[in-house]
C-alpha cells in the first residue's frame, strides 16, 4: 500500500502515464497488415486448430475452414466466447461467458458455471493441458465479456484462472484478483502462464495470486496465446496502449464523468478498430495533416502478434501499425505450416506463411 501511495504522488510505476515503445522484438513491421486475406466473416470471436484443420467461432456455431466454403460443425444455444480443441478429439466450448461444455472425447456432456462456489461471468480463453484439464480465464466478475472496455475504465481487479478438469473433480480456482485475465497456457516446464491484460503483462499462476512476470512492460494489452511448433507459443494482442488512455485511467473524476455522459464507442478508451467515424476522440491534426498519417501518430487501435519463446521471451512480432485495418488481434493459431490470425476489428482472418516470415525477419 505504501508503494503505491508513493508511485501516486511520484507518478512512476503503476501511476506512470509513459508506455514502453516498440523495440527490439518488437519492431514495428507491416507482416499482418500485408498478409493475405484467408476469409471474411462476420461475429468471429476465436480460432483453434489440431495441426490440420482449422476451426472459427461464429456467434453461436463452430465452423470448419479447412478445405473449401466455411461448413458447420457445431451449434450452441448461446453466443460462443471461446473454445479450444481437446487431446482426445473433444471440444471445450465457452457459451455466454457463463457456461464451458466439453463436446466429443471422453468429457462429452460435461457442463460447468462456477468454481469455487462463484459463477462464472465473462469466460474469454479456453486451453488444453497436457494432464487433460482445461484452463480458462475469467476476465471480469463484475463486467460481461461484451463490456471488457467498461472493466478497464473501471480498473477492474477481478479477473480469475480456472482449471477444470472434465469427470475427474471439481473446478479449482488457481488464481484470482488479475486485471482481467485474458488468455492461458500450459509452459513446458508445467507451470500456468495467464496474460493480464489490464496490467499489460504475462506471469506465472502461484498460490492462488499472480506470481512473477513471465514478460512485463508491455507496450499493449495482452491475450490468448496458442503453442507454436518447436515450442514456445503465439501471443496475441488485441490494441496497444497510449499515453493519453494512460493519463485518462489515472484521472477519475473524469473517466467517472465519461463514462457517465457520453456512448461506450466514443471513450478516450482502447478500440478493436478506428477511423469509422468524424466523432471519435482522436482525429484531425492528431492524426493526419493534408491527409497524410503522422509518423507520431497516437494508435487508436492496433493489431500484434508476438512469438515467444520456451521461456516466453520474445523472439519477433507481426504488426499491422497505426493507419492499418487488420487491427483487434484475438487469436492466432498455426495450422500446416501456416499462421492464422483473428482480426476482430474488420471481421478476418489472415493467413502468413510461417517459414518464410521467420526466414525473412531472422536475417
Amino acid at each position: 500500500m505504501l508503494a503505491r501511495i508513493t508511485d501516486r504522488l511520484l507518478g512512476r510505476g503503476e501511476a506512470a502515464v509513459t508506455v514502453p515503445p516498440f523495440d527490439g522484438a518488437l519492431k514495428p513491421n507491416q507482416h499482418l497488415e500485408d498478409a493475405a486475406v484467408f476469409a471474411e466473416l462476420p461475429d468471429l470471436e476465436d480460432l483453434a486448430s489440431d495441426g490440420r484443420e482449422l476451426f472459427a467461432a461464429q456467434r453461436t456455431q463452430i465452423l470448419r475452414l479447412t478445405g473449401g466454403p466455411p461448413t458447420m460443425h457445431a451449434r450452441f444455444d448461446q453466443p460462443i466466447t471461446a473454445f479450444c480443441l481437446l487431446a482426445d478429439g473433444g471440444m471445450a466450448v465457452a457459451l455466454g461467458g457463463r457456461r464451458v461444455e466439453i463436446v466429443g472425447g471422453a468429457g462429452d456432456g460435461y457442463v460447468c458455471e462456477a468454481a469455487n462456489g462463484v459463477p462464472f461471468n465473462a469466460i474469454n480463453a479456453l486451453a488444453a493441458t497436457a494432464a487433460g484439464t482445461v484452463l480458462a480465464t475469467d476476465g471480469s466478475r463484475t463486467q460481461p465479456y461484451a463490456n471488457w472496455c467498461h472493466d478497464l475504465m473501471l480498473r477492474g481487479r477481478s479477473g480469475r484462472v480456472i482449471a477444470l478438469d472434465p469427470g475427474r473433480g471439481q473446478p479449482r480456482e488457481l488464481a484470482r484478483g488479475l486485471a482481467y485475465a485474458f488468455g492461458a497456457c500450459q509452459s513446458a516446464e508445467g507451470d500456468i502462464w495467464v496474460c493480464e491484460s489490464w496490467r499489460h503483462r504475462l506471469v506465472t499462476v502461484e498460490r492462488e495470486a499472480a506470481g512473477k512476470a513471465v514478460l512485463d512492460a508491455l507496450p499493449v494489452y495482452p491475450s490468448r496465446l496458442a503453442p507454436a511448433t518447436g515450442g514456445g507459443f503465439w501471443l496475441t494482442a488485441f490494441t496497444a496502449r497510449t499515453q493519453l488512455v494512460e493519463f485518462v485511467l489515472r484521472e477519475t473524476a473524469y473517466r467517472r464523468r465519461m463514462m457517465k455522459e457520453i456512448e461506450p464507442q466514443y471513450w478516450i478508451a482502447p478500440k478493436l478498430s478506428s477511423g469509422h467515424t468524424f466523432l471519435e476522440p482522436m482525429q484531425g491534426a492528431h492524426i493526419k495533416t493534408m491527409g497524410i498519417l503522422k509518423p507520431w501518430a497516437p494508435p487508436v487501435s492496433y493489431g500484434l502478434v508476438i512469438r515467444l519463446a520456451a521461456d516466453g521471451s520474445p523472439l519477433y512480432s507481426l504488426h499491422s501499425r497505426t493507419g492499418g485495418r487488420n487491427h483487434g488481434v484475438v487469436a492466432a493459431v498455426e495450422c500446416a505450416g501456416h499462421l492464422y490470425v483473428l482480426t476482430k476489428g474488420n471481421e478476418r482472418i489472415l493467413r502468413l506463411p510461417i517459414a518464410e516470415i521467420e526466414a525473412e525477419l531472422n536475417q
